[in-house]
């Protein structure tokens, strides 16, 4: 980069696509906890099948991404679910086949899978 339009250029490309990463407040987030705590405990499988599961039902309107530590390493992996209008639900201990279900009970119909959550655990 040696020139102020060649800054501009790089800005604008940038502009573009984060505005793709969904900023949009009618997006349904889903974030997986993947710091060493939650990739140690089986995070990167968890968050490759909600991947897989959002692609291959065409949800356009979800969003996943990744964070650090969300605090709660014995319960990981964490995957948190927000919903536009609705409070957060965090699923505790999640593996692919939970990733699944929640993806379709929870985000598509609505329905939180209760005994998945932190208030559910039963451990």
């Amino acid at each position: 980069m040696k020139t102020l339009a060649e800054l501009q250029a790089i800005r604008d490309r940038m502009k573009s696509q984060m505005a793709s990463r969904g900023t949009d407040a009618d997006d349904i987030r889903i974030v997986v906890g993947m710091a060493t705590c939650g990739i140690a405990a089986g995070a990167r499988p968890v968050l490759n099948a909600i991947v897989e599961e959002v692609e291959n039902r065409k949800l356009t309107n979800v969003k996943v991404t990744q964070t650090g530590c969300i605090g709660m390493c014995k319960l990981e992996p964490l995957v948190d679910v927000i919903m536009p209008g609705s409070e957060k639900v965090t699923y505790v201990h999640v593996t692919p086949e939970k990733a699944r279900r929640i993806i379709a009970s929870h985000v598509v119909n609505g329905n939180v899978v209760t005994e998945y959550t932190v208030d559910g655990e039963k451990a």
